[in-house]
């Protein structure tokens, strides 16, 4: 791993270096988001006995957007294009791994395989997402660089691949987005009628790999045939000099039934999948990239009539919390309902015997207390005659009651 300090006078700096490499601790780890830590390795194998001043380590990161002569495109003799440029700056780490020691001007690395670990952060703010466009790119990269004397500096670089997340599950990317339009066909006074369109879809924000459902109604009042169809357009714009560039293509579409004249068509959440692409960046001053869904309609001679939703692809999928919260709150605010329908808060007490039997048979089997007069009564009787609920009389299968009608009911047997 180490090597000694050695003068320049006795040992040559035409120490040769079999290879020289670069790997990251979790080389399965696709992407780096910000406040992470990156951590690796330099690998150097000497053929024999190499001097060096030092080894470091660079991590470098930003955007840049050009177009123009000076960005490797041929400009016209007649119309010469200005160059447009601008660049933004969002890493800058450089660190030392091997140094010679104080008072000593070089390091002597014997022969053989050496490594050098090395381990950093990402700037806790938010970094802007990889990309590479036609005009421009955000693009960061880890570089280990071997200092020799009297020899060129050796480098070795790998690409760092960073992410900035976006969460799909935000009040602002939950809203669904509706549009509605409509389109005279024809031109002049030779109308054929209206073109309607309305379009909505459930929310803002998804990610790739998703469907997105679409709900929409076409009502064709026209006299021609038209077909409606829906895509994904992503829009790149890049920003230079004070000069604007976008790039606009369809990643995506999708393509419905034919309407007749005097017909109706509705969309009751048609699928369109997302592609993989990359995430919407919208936090970066120079290069931006944008996403919409376009449903629009095809009238043959006529403009088609186009609405565009507003879309951005996230990172962090949709969960649906939210809407379970809500389904599950109702549900639970119905099943606690039923309680307070079938337990009130005061108990319903079974009627009186009193109420239920004539009043001889209620004094037969329950005796009136003797008056009384001047204040005092038996306790006893004045505790029954608190009593709210009386008991039953005796069972007895004998019917108190018994009438000289005998009532007769047809029986029938089935057999």
């Amino acid at each position: 791993m180490g090597g000694e300090a050695a003068s320049a006078a006795t040992v040559s700096s035409e120490g040769r270096v079999k290879s020289l490499g670069l790997v990251f601790e979790d080389e399965r780890k696709g992407c780096y988001s910000n406040g992470e830590t990156v951590a690796g390795h330099v690998l150097l194998e000497a053929a024999e006995p190499v001097t060096l001043r030092a080894l470091r380590l660079e991590a470098q990161g930003g955007a840049t957007a050009a177009w123009g002569p000076s960005a490797g495109a041929r400009a016209s003799v007649s119309a010469p294009a200005l160059a447009a440029a601008s660049e933004v700056e969002y890493l800058n780490v450089r660190l030392c791994l091997r140094e010679p020691p104080a008072g000593e001007g070089i390091i002597l690395l014997q022969p053989g395989k050496h490594e050098f670990p090395f381990s950093f952060q990402l700037p806790t703010e938010p970094l802007v997402t990889s990309f590479t466009g036609k005009y421009g790119s955000i693009q960061y990269c880890v570089k280990a660089v071997l200092e020799r004397p009297m020899v060129p500096d050796q480098s070795v670089k790998r690409e760092l691949q960073v992410i900035s997340h976006i969460d799909v599950n935000t009040p602002a990317l939950l809203t669904p987005v509706l549009k509605t339009q409509e389109k005279m066909v024809g031109c002049w006074f030779f109308t054929s009628g209206p073109v309607s369109l309305s379009a909505r879809i459930e929310r803002k924000g998804y990610c790739n790999g998703e469907a997105i459902p679409i709900y929409a109604e076409i009502e064709n009042c026209s006299s021609r045939l038209i077909v409606p169809k829906a895509a994904i357009f992503q829009t790149q714009t890049y920003l230079g000099s004070g000069k604007t560039k976008t790039i606009r293509h369809m990643v995506a579409n999708v393509r419905g039934n034919h309407i007749a004249s005097g017909s109706t068509d509705t969309w009751n959440g048609k699928t369109l999948k997302i592609p993989p692409v990359t995430p919407s960046i919208l936090d970066c001053c120079i290069i931006r990239v944008d996403y919409s869904l376009a449903v629009y309609i095809h009238i043959p001679g006529a403009k088609k009539l186009m609405l565009e939703l507003p879309l951005v692809i996230g990172t962090i999928p949709y969960n649906g919390f939210g809407s379970r919260n809500s389904s599950v709150a109702s549900q639970f605010s119905v099943d606690m309902s039923w309680l307070t329908l079938t337990l009130p808060e005061q108990p319903e007490a079974p009627p009186n015997y009193a109420d239920v039997v004539s009043e001889e048979e209620f004094y037969q089997h329950y005796p009136q207390p003797p008056s009384c007069e001047g204040g005092t009564c038996c306790p006893m009787f004045a505790c029954i005659q608190e009593f709210r609920f009386q008991p039953p009389p005796l069972y007895s299968e004998v019917d108190p009651h018994p009438t000289d009608v005998e009532e007769t009911q047809p029986v029938s047997f089935i057999l």
